[in-house]
């Protein structure tokens, strides 16, 4: 019996089409946007150290460095890294719940009805 493409529900093309696994890689990769290696920028600009706590990393443990935006957006890379520091993941985890308390804290004193009197 001939397949055909179509049957009870018409058949799905294929999205990488005939190309190799290979071939859609290396494509993939060359789309990569332009500030996508700012990770490692900053890392070659900043040094392997925490701006926040000063440990010191090394290759073995450079995994546990994160780069944060001074400015949280992720999108704003300058050449120059003025956008970023280097934190550890803890100094990092640190450095946002501090900004979700502090929003958490502002609109507890906005808010009349949660004020002490």
């Amino acid at each position: 019996m001939e397949e055909n493409k179509w049957g009870r529900y018409p058949r799905k093309k294929k999205i990488g089409g005939d190309k190799p696994i290979d071939e859609i890689l290396k494509e993939l990769e060359k789309s990569k946007p332009a500030y996508s290696d700012y990770r490692e920028r900053s890392l070659k600009i900043h040094g392997f150290i925490c701006a926040k706590c000063g440990r010191e990393f090394d290759h073995k443990s450079r995994h546990l460095l994160t780069v944060h935006h001074k400015d949280g957006n992720h999108l704003n890379n300058p050449p120059d890294g003025s956008n970023w520091e280097n934190l550890c993941v803890y100094c990092h985890d640190d450095e946002h719940s501090r900004e979700l308390l502090g929003k958490y804290l502002s609109e507890e004193n906005r808010d009349p009805s949660k004020q002490n009197l």
